[in-house]
């Protein structure tokens, strides 16, 4: 397996800014030299959009434009984090800072929690099925291994999109999801999980963002040194951004706009973490004033693969379809997508694994061959076809590379011969790096040949020769690499999970291969029921489906080989066919393809720059002004209050605490901090305000819609003087 784009380990930096934008094409070029004001990069699959982003972070720093410390680079994976950081370190622009949104977001939450809670940051857990299963037990629900995982990811859903268990069950409803289990049951588990959660004093992974997020609104002081550190955001795979997600970004922006997205709304595939495209199609309307580059040139695919990735999305119904980019295959033509039908699952996995046989002995390296598949349940059957055929493969999904035993034993032999290999007897005759990892590990298990079969010994050897291999791309690309620094190369890695190429066929959900490509890719089980997959019942989610499989089609360079089977097993009835999104475009089917060129041509918009404008961004509204002196009003804080902080109050102390009083007793149903119901500035606003209706309410910042339907009538009871109509929870 290998990222989505190629580069030698240590090129040479370039020597001037100028030379940064050297090799870029026209619209590649105009994302780097775009570096004011808010730009929007529509990148399709294969156009090189990391190589866009990355050249434009660095012709800004070695311009002296973008102070690097200013800089934070934001993506979804640690392995795309790693990537980015090594190419900015190629490109001459060390310390920029880039992370995932939960990397960032917890090392300010580290860095301020005890400024603002007071005490050291709770535990951060790994893993919170163990949770799960124990909230799931306390309430003495009985759930499976698979209804587990479900119940976890809907709590997970729940939290990024800002739902309260009192809120899932209607909110699942209006978002379409099927439900695992009765969604009582779900949120009466999800509220004692956070429960658990409190009592055992740990957070997860969205709590980071959650916490980090409340923080910020409260603490205005916290913003600001934020937002005094951080001056220039870019956000990578735009469309997959969840709510609180970007809630945070515009938290970390303020007022500014000096912000570049980038994203392909047509690769949206992962709705059901809470992810929506929405954030990047409205990007324009929120910011009339932006730049929007679309990149169209396929530097990746064949024209042929191109080609059919194309006519699936001609067919696309909905917004994102509305958007599409039309690739353009910038490589020489190559062979056709070859199909095929199958009796049985059995015979298609089989007959995948003849034909890998076959590329393989033909020269086509394992490692650039990949099997996608809907779902991991469908692994197995390969994992067993390539073994009888003797092809070594590889499980992505599966345990991370860096995790595996051996490669930890190895990584402390190496460091220990890095330190040490002076008075080592096994690198007395090593001539160069390569020499002394593969001394290292022979100690460890590896030996020059691949021992036969396959299997864990098979797997453990496959693990240690990766290592091998990677000791030679870092000789290829510094001759002068030292064990040290091939240690160091492996820490960096480790951290940011960036595992080196194994040798073998990769296997792989169609999920899981994002953001990764091979020479030769073999999309199995295309039929329907599993593509789109049964559950699969609205209109979004069949499109989803059909992005899943443009995602799939577009990870192959070269050659392209879709299959289906007509049974599950020998001798069942054959009463599958072909996924309909192949209609028309497969041969010998019939369908309607192409509804218009879309999106297809590359180039530049510019933003608007005069006259009305339909949506004005917040930078163009009236400014608040201060109610008892006029001044401007530029603190968030102060704008909530509608007032200077210095300027006289007319705060009703009586309702303000009655109103705390309040918020505790629904922070305290709800699991969530008392900021999480209304902040102390927007109690103080409503104190100062006392509003008599829903609207004056409603004008208040800091109360949305959300809360307003849920909170407005207690409020405006207590501000009557009256007791609350009844206690709510959630929020």
């Amino acid at each position: 397996m290998t990222a989505a784009t190629h580069s030698s380990l240590f090129p040479q930096v370039p020597d001037s800014a100028d030379a940064v934008l050297e090799g870029l094409d026209p619209e590649q070029r105009e994302v780097a030299t775009a570096l004011h004001g808010p730009v929007c990069v529509l990148a399709g699959a294969g156009t090189g959009k990391t190589r866009a982003i990355t050249h434009r972070i660095a012709y800004g720093v070695r311009a002296g434009i973008l102070q690097p410390s200013s800089v934070l680079a934001v993506t979804f994976t640690n392995r795309a984090a790693g990537e980015m950081r090594g190419r900015l370190r190629q490109l001459g622009a060390q310390g920029v800072q880039a992370r995932t949104f939960h990397s960032a977001a917890l090392r300010q939450l580290q860095f301020f929690w005890p400024k603002a809670i007071g005490g050291s940051l709770p535990r951060l857990v790994d893993r919170k099925v163990q949770l799960v299963a124990d909230a799931a037990a306390a309430c003495r629900i009985r759930l499976d291994r698979g209804e587990l995982r479900d119940v976890t990811a809907e709590i997970e859903w729940s939290k990024v999109t800002q739902t309260v268990p009192a809120d899932y069950a209607p909110a699942a409803a209006k978002a379409g999801r099927e439900a695992p289990r009765d969604p009582a049951e779900i949120a009466q588990i999800y509220s004692v999980y956070e429960d658990l959660k409190r009592d055992r004093s740990v957070i997860d992974f969205e709590d980071v963002l959650l916490l980090t997020v409340a923080v910020l609104q409260d603490r205005h002081d916290i913003a600001d040194q934020v937002r005094a550190q951080y001056q220039h955001f870019v956000v990578d795979e735009y469309q997959d951004v969840s709510p609180l997600q970007q809630r945070l970004l515009e938290l970390w922006l303020g007022d500014r706009d000096s912000l570049c997205v980038v994203g392909d709304a047509s690769q949206t595939i992962y709705s059901f973490t809470g992810a929506t495209p929405d954030h990047l199609l409205d990007f324009r309307t929120r910011h009339p004033g932006a730049t929007v580059v679309k990149l169209v040139r396929d530097y990746r695919s064949t024209p042929q693969v191109v080609h059919l990735a194309n006519g699936l999305l001609a067919q696309a119904h909905g917004r994102a379809a509305d958007h599409r980019l039309e690739l353009i295959s910038q490589r020489p033509a190559g062979p056709e997508p070859v199909y095929a039908e199958y009796a049985d699952e059995p015979a298609e996995a089989e007959g995948a694994a003849r034909r890998i046989r076959e590329l393989v002995n033909a020269g086509v390296p394992a490692a650039e061959i990949a099997i996608l598949f809907r779902t991991n349940s469908q692994s197995e059957t390969y994992e067993q076809a390539l073994a009888d055929a003797g092809v070594p493969y590889q499980l992505r999904g599966a345990e991370r590379f860096f995790d595996r035993p051996e490669v930890r034993k190895a990584g402390v032999a190496l460091r220990a011969a890095a330190r040490f290999g002076g008075n080592d007897a096994l690198l007395d005759d090593t001539v160069d790096l390569p020499s002394q990892v593969r001394a290292v590990l022979s100690g460890e298990g590896w030996t020059t040949e691949p021992p036969a079969g396959s299997g864990a010994v098979r797997e453990r050897w496959e693990s240690l020769a990766a290592l091998v291999n990677l000791a030679h791309d870092v000789t290829a690309g510094r001759p002068t690499a030292t064990l040290a620094d091939f240690v160091a190369e492996l820490d960096e890695r480790a951290g940011a999970q960036h595992a080196p190429t194994v040798q073998g066929v990769t296997l792989a959900s169609l999920h899981s291969a994002k953001g990764l490509e091979w020479d030769v890719v073999f999309l199995v089980g295309v039929a329907e029921g599993m593509m789109p997959i049964t559950y699969a019942k609205t209109d979004e989610q069949i499109e989803e489906e059909r992005r899943l499989l443009y995602v799939g089609v577009t990870r192959a360079r070269e050659r392209l080989y879709v299959s289906w089977s007509l049974s599950r097993t020998p001798g069942g009835r054959p009463n599958r066919r072909p996924s309909h999104f192949l209609d028309g475009l497969r041969p010998g089917s019939t369908g309607t393809v192409g509804r218009g060129s879309g999106t297809g041509t590359g180039g530049v918009e510019r933003g608007f720059t005069g006259g009305p404008v339909a949506a004005p961004r917040r930078t163009q509204r009236t400014p608040a002004r201060c109610r008892v002196c006029g001044r401007t009003l530029t603190d968030a804080g102060e704008m909530k209050l509608m007032r200077c902080d210095n300027c006289p109050s007319d705060m009703d102390e009586g309702l303000y605490e009655r109103l705390r009083e309040w918020r505790a007793d629904q922070a305290r149903l709800s699991g969530q901090p008392a900021f999480c119901v209304f902040t102390d500035r927007t109690l103080m606003a409503i104190a100062e305000s006392a509003p008599d209706d829903d609207r004056e309410l409603a004008r208040i910042p800091g109360v949305g819609m959300r809360k307003l339907n849920r909170y407005g009538a207690d409020v405006l009871a207590i501000c009557a003087g009256q007791q609350p109509g009844g206690v709510v929870e959630g929020d």
